[in-house]
């Protein structure tokens, strides 16, 4: 499996703007389990809730998917040759405070279909450590 670290976080004002990034490193057990092979998604984790998908990207980075509360606001970009996706945020307020955590669905290129599965919270693997943001009022 692929190992994923993100960093960016931290503490910002609202209406500051954050750029988190996941990086994928280490082996893999099957050679069609790779970065740019899977769909990678941005989850967060607000204290005391549960785990909200934010935004995914196909593992082509040719579409998108936001949930409604950071849609216009975020933006997820992906760069397969630095094994990296990325999380602009923009304009963030107090309800963006948690921890962030980037994810793999890694059959995504194998299986098909990957725009379908992209808002797909269940396909989501190979969780990260993931980032705190803290935004303050």
């Amino acid at each position: 499996q692929v190992q994923l670290v993100e960093s960016g976080g931290g503490l910002v004002q609202a209406g500051d703007s954050l750029r988190l990034s996941c990086v994928a490193s280490g082996h893999t057990f099957s050679n069609s389990h790779t970065f740019s092979n899977s769909n990678m998604a941005w989850f967060r984790q607000a204290q005391g809730k549960g785990r909200e998908l934010v935004a995914a990207i196909t593992w082509s980075g040719g579409t998108t998917y936001y949930v409604d509360s950071v849609r216009g606001r975020f933006t997820i970009s992906r760069d397969n040759a630095k094994n990296a996706v990325f999380l602009q945020m923009n304009s963030l307020t107090p309800e963006d405070t948690a921890v962030y955590t980037c994810a793999a669905d890694h059959l995504a290129r194998v299986l098909g279909g990957e725009a379908s599965r992209l808002g797909q919270a269940i396909r989501y693997s190979n969780w990260g450590q993931g980032t705190q943001v803290t935004v303050s009022s």
